[in-house]
């Protein structure tokens, strides 16, 4: 007697949880992550795909994580050769490139968020920004103040990691990112506007799982919106993120 009940239910759990999967990812569209620049630009063009030397069949990325923050590591030679579009003026032969996401109050504002500051950003649509810090030495020697882990992934990958990227930030005119500010530390680097707003549930480590994603991992997003979640997914059989650097080790 209470099957047909129990059927009613399930399907009206279905469109939640989808609709709570879009509330959690960052809706970057397969056509906007293809254009050349943003949708209002009168040019409108498909990212050509770029002829490369022959490389290695495989390419090392980093996940960085703290306690509440995750972001990655690419050589960006790598992206670059993917169709990834870096904002002008950007060091053109730079080793790495540290990147996430996040609220844009917390990474240009050069103090701590207050609490109501911290609350709206978190619990009312925010602004949101991608920064891109470039660096030419060894991973662990410049994120040396977090936790590192790194994983080989099929360059081939380039292309949809280079159009999720894309997508994730606003264009000028000109097809470049726009950036807002200089980078948070380093030299170089820039604060790239999004045109996506940041809340519960679609924190900065959102943007780590669908970059995860775009690099061939598979990702749950209901379970990763801490920083412990995208650990616990990055380290599990099938993405295989291996630990290299533990931030609070003393020797």
């Amino acid at each position: 007697m209470s099957r047909p009940r129990f059927i009613s239910i399930t399907w009206w759990l279905v469109p939640c949880a989808l609709a709570l999967s879009s509330c959690i990812r960052i809706p970057v569209s397969q056509e906007l992550r293809r254009m050349e620049v943003r949708a209002d630009s009168p040019v409108l063009k498909q990212v050509p795909p770029r002829r490369v030397p022959q490389r290695d069949p495989d390419v090392l990325v980093y996940l960085l994580a703290d306690e509440i923050h995750t972001g990655m590591v690419f050589p960006y030679e790598w992206l670059v050769e993917s169709g990834f579009r870096p904002p002008a003026n950007f060091p053109p032969n730079t080793r790495y490139v540290n990147m996430s996401w996040g609220a844009r109050q917390a990474y240009i504002q050069h103090t701590w968020l207050t609490p109501w500051q911290a609350f709206r950003a978190l619990c009312t649509p925010s602004p949101s920004v991608m920064e891109i810090i470039p660096f030419d030495y060894d991973v662990v020697d410049v994120c040396h103040f977090q936790h590192i882990w790194k994983k080989l992934v099929p360059r081939d990958r380039g292309p949809a990691l280079a159009a999720f990227l894309n997508g994730c930030v606003s264009h000028g005119a000109d097809g470049k990112p726009i950036a807002i500010a200089p980078s948070s530390w380093g030299k170089g680097g820039a604060i790239l506007d999004s045109p996506y707003r940041y809340m519960i549930p679609r924190v900065c480590n959102t943007w780590t799982v669908q970059t995860m994603e775009a690099c061939g991992c598979q990702m749950d997003p209901f379970g990763a919106t801490t920083a412990n979640g995208v650990i616990r997914q990055a380290e599990k059989r099938g993405n295989d993120f291996q630990k290299i650097w533990d931030a609070y080790d003393k020797k």
